[in-house]
C-alpha cells in the first residue's frame, strides 16, 4: 500500500529541509528522503569543510610570516598536524549536520526516510521497497565531482574534491587538474599546509570567466606562495607507479611531464540525476543531466519541481536556498511572485585574498552591447589593506553609461567577500551608482573605498 503525503522532498541539501519545514508548518504532511547525509554538498563536501580547512591553512600562513608584523617565535618552523586539522574539520561538519537532521526529525507532520528514492511514476517514488505517493514532488539531489575521460585516468588513484577532504596524510606534491574555483582553493590550502602544489589548466589563463586583470592578480598571488601553474595543457594523460603519479601535459611552456604524489581532479561537477528513474515520471533533462525547469523551478511534468544544483540554475548554497524561497513564495505566499530570472548572479572565490563577484564582467557587459564606464582601484591604495599588510588585489566596478545602473563588480582583496555585498544590494534595489557613491561608509574599512571608486569612473566605452 502506498503511503500518501501532501508533499515529497527528495534530498536533504540546502533547499529540501527548509521546504519540508514550510509544508510541515502549514499543517501539511511531508516526507523528506535522504539517501546519505543531511546538509548536502555545502555541509558535507563543500562550504563547511573547505572553509574550515582554509581557516587552519590561514593560521599556518600567518604563523610563517609573523615576523613581518614584529612578532617573533622561538622557532621559525611551523608544523601542520594534518590529522588534527581534519579532526577539527570533522567536529565542525558533524555538529552542523547533526543539528540539521535533529531539527528536521523534530518537525511535526514531517516523516524522514533514509534511503535511495526512485520515481515509479509522476506521483510516486520508491524508497528501499516502500512506495510514497504525492501530487507534489520536489527534487533536491545536488551534484558530485565530474571525472573526465583522460587517458590513463582509470589506472590512477585520483582524488576528487570530496575524497580529498578525508585524506589524513599530507601530500608531498599535490597535482591539481583544473585551474578554476575549486581547484585553486585546494591549491592554496595545501600549499599552506606544506605540500608542493602544481595546477594544470587547459585554458590560456586561470578562471577564464573573470576579467584578465583579476585572474592575473590571482595567479600572481598563488605563484608568490610557491604554487606552480601550467596553462594551455591541451592534452592530459595520467600514469602512475607504486610511489608517484605522472601527468603528461602538452603545454606551450614547461616540462611535458609533472610527477607528484597525489592527483586531484577538479574539472567541474555533474548532477545526481542519473539514478532517480526520471524517465518513469517523464521528467526531462538536458544533455548533461541537469533537470530542465521554468522560471518558477517547475519541471515539464505538472506537480514536480527541481531545486538546487541538479537544475543547472546555480551551483552555490545561496542559489539553492533561493530556489527554496522562490518555490515557497509561489506555493504559500501568493503575490508578489518570485522568479529565477530575478536573481542577480553573485559568488565568491575563497582563495586569499578572496574574490567577491556580482553581475557582469567588463567583457560580459560589452558583449551584451552596453555602453559602460569602469571604476577601479588597486588594494595598495586602500588604507585598511595597507594597515593589515594585505595589499594584493583590486576593486573594479562596471556601470551602464546610459542608465547609471551598476552592471557588475569584482573585488579581489582582503575582506572582498564581505565588501561586495554593498554593491549586490545596490543592484538589487535598481538604484543609480550615485546612491552608493554618496553614501558615507565607516573608516577604516575596505567598503569605504567603493564610493571613491564610483566617483572616479572613466569615460564611456562600447
Amino acid at each position: 500500500m502506498n503511503q500518501k503525503y501532501d508533499a515529497i522532498v527528495i534530498g536533504g541539501g540546502q533547499a529540501g529541509p527548509s521546504l519540508a519545514a514550510r509544508f510541515a508548518g502549514a499543517g501539511k504532511s511531508v516526507a523528506i528522503v535522504e539517501r546519505h547525509l543531511f546538509g548536502g554538498t555545502c555541509v558535507n563536501a563543500g562550504c563547511t569543510p573547505t572553509k574550515t580547512l582554509i581557516a587552519s591553512a590561514r593560521i599556518a600562513y600567518d604563523s610563517r610570516r609573523a615576523h613581518d608584523y614584529g612578532i617573533e617565535f622561538p622557532s621559525a618552523d611551523v608544523t601542520v598536524n594534518i590529522r588534527a586539522v581534519q579532526a577539527r574539520k570533522k567536529r565542525v561538519v558533524d555538529a552542523r549536520r547533526t543539528a540539521l537532521e535533529s531539527w528536521i526529525r523534530g518537525l511535526r507532520n514531517c516523516t524522514v526516510y533514509k534511503g535511495h528514492a526512485r520515481f515509479e511514476s509522476a506521483q510516486s517514488v520508491s524508497v528501499d521497497g516502500q512506495v510514497l505517493a504525492s501530487e507534489q514532488i520536489f527534487i533536491n539531489v545536488g551534484g558530485r565531482p565530474r571525472i573526465p575521460a583522460f587517458p590513463g585516468i582509470d589506472s590512477v588513484p585520483v582524488l576528487t574534491s570530496t575524497s580529498l577532504l578525508e585524506l589524513e596524510e599530507l601530500p608531498a606534491h599535490l597535482v591539481i587538474v583544473g585551474g578554476s574555483y575549486v581547484g585553486l582553493e585546494f591549491a592554496q590550502m595545501y600549499r599552506r599546509f606544506g605540500s608542493e602544489v602544481t595546477v594544470i589548466e587547459k585554458e590560456g589563463r586561470l578562471l577564464c570567466h573573470e576579467d584578465p586583470e583579476v585572474t592575473a592578480a590571482i595567479q600572481s598571488a598563488l605563484e608568490a606562495e610557491g604554487i606552480q601553474i601550467r596553462l594551455e595543457a591541451e592534452c592530459i594523460e595520467l600514469a602512475h607507479d607504486s610511489k608517484s603519479v605522472t601527468a603528461n601535459v602538452h603545454c606551450s611552456v614547461g616540462s611535458p611531464q609533472i610527477t607528484g604524489s597525489h592527483v586531484l581532479v577538479a574539472v567541474g561537477r555533474m548532477p545526481n540525476t542519473d539514478d532517480l528513474g526520471l524517465e518513469k515520471a517523464g521528467v526531462e533533462t538536458d544533455r548533461t543531466g541537469f533537470i530542465e525547469v521554468d522560471d518558477e523551478l517547475r519541471t515539464n511534468v505538472p506537480g514536480i519541481w527541481a531545486l538546487g544544483d541538479c537544475n543547472g540554475k546555480g551551483a552555490f548554497t545561496h542559489t539553492a536556498y533561493n530556489d527554496y524561497e522562490i518555490v515557497a513564495a509561489n506555493l504559500f505566499d501568493g503575490n508578489p511572485r518570485r522568479h529565477v530570472s530575478d536573481r542577480i548572479p553573485c559568488y565568491a572565490l575563497f582563495v586569499d585574498p578572496p574574490l567577491g563577484r556580482v553581475g557582469l564582467t567588463e567583457r560580459g557587459a560589452l558583449a551584451q552591447g552596453h555602453a559602460i564606464r569602469i571604476g577601479s582601484r588597486p588594494m595598495t591604495m586602500v588604507a585598511r589593506a595597507i594597515e593589515k599588510g594585505e595589499t594584493r588585489g583590486l576593486m573594479k566596478v562596471v556601470v551602464d553609461a546610459r542608465t547609471n545602473l551598476i552592471l557588475g563588480a569584482s573585488i579581489l582583496g582582503v575582506g572582498a567577500d564581505e565588501a561586495i555585498h554593498s554593491i549586490i544590494d545596490m543592484m538589487a534595489a535598481k538604484v543609480p551608482y550615485t546612491t552608493l557613491q554618496n553614501t558615507v561608509h565607516i573608516h577604516p574599512t575596505v567598503s569605504e573605498l567603493i564610493p571613491t571608486v564610483l566617483g572616479e569612473l572613466g569615460p564611456a566605452s562600447h
